[in-house]
């Protein structure tokens, strides 16, 4: 465990301090901004550390009294009403980090959090979960990035699995779907999302 600190101690050297954050709120501005870094939470006897790659949840270790977790099952352990200190560090140290923690099911993380959506009136008002799901000539599509934005801002961002689809939980709407391919080229659509259309497929 000493090891785990102390490499953890020498990548956090020369951070620079973001902001304090709920897990939704930093998930929301890590996204928007991109950032490369950190998210930590200390307290109670236990340690808790997030990096980001270009905005995205990609690494997590929780360390208490009974040892070390990495990955999935550290995030297991993310609590969204805890307070999360969010660090800016350089590219290749968040990097060093991931590579021995990564998160595979991004879902885990962001599927106990409802986003501060504005929602539409009427009937269909309400929050539900939003699966999009990318095809190319009738084969889905996985490792793509996907996001959703709500008058010009970043609601939600996720990467397609294996059968080609990223899930969001959002308010019922309309959204910009931006989709990046794996040669970098983004197109955007505009998908309508409500109860009765809660599964959207695209092709791409």
């Amino acid at each position: 465990m000493m090891k785990i600190h102390e490499m953890l101690d020498n990548i956090l050297k020369g951070s620079r301090y973001l902001g304090t954050f709920d897990l939704s709120g930093m998930l929301q501005f890590a996204a928007t901004h991109l950032v490369h870094g950190i998210a930590i939470v200390k307290g109670a006897g236990k340690e808790l550390y997030i990096a980001f790659q270009a905005g995205e949840a990609e690494g997590a270790i929780y360390i208490d009294e009974k040892g070390v977790l990495f990955g999935d099952t550290a995030v297991l352990m993310v609590d969204q009403k805890e307070k999360y200190v969010l660090t800016e560090i350089k590219p290749e140290l968040v990097e060093a980090l991931i590579m021995g923690s990564r998160i595979f099911d991004k879902k885990r993380l962001k599927k106990s959090i409802s986003y501060d959506v504005p929602e539409i009136g009427g009937p269909s008002g309400g929050i539900g979960v939003l699966s999009i799901g990318l095809a190319k000539e009738g084969v889905p599509q996985n490792g793509i990035r996907v996001s959703l934005r709500k008058d010009g801002k970043i609601v939600g961002s996720d990467i397609t699995t294996n059968d080609g689809t990223a899930g969001f939980r959002v308010a019922y709407g309309t959204y910009d779907c931006i989709v990046q391919d794996k040669t970098l080229v983004i197109t955007k659509y505009r998908i309508e999302f409500d109860a009765s259309h809660a599964s959207i497929p695209l092709e791409i």
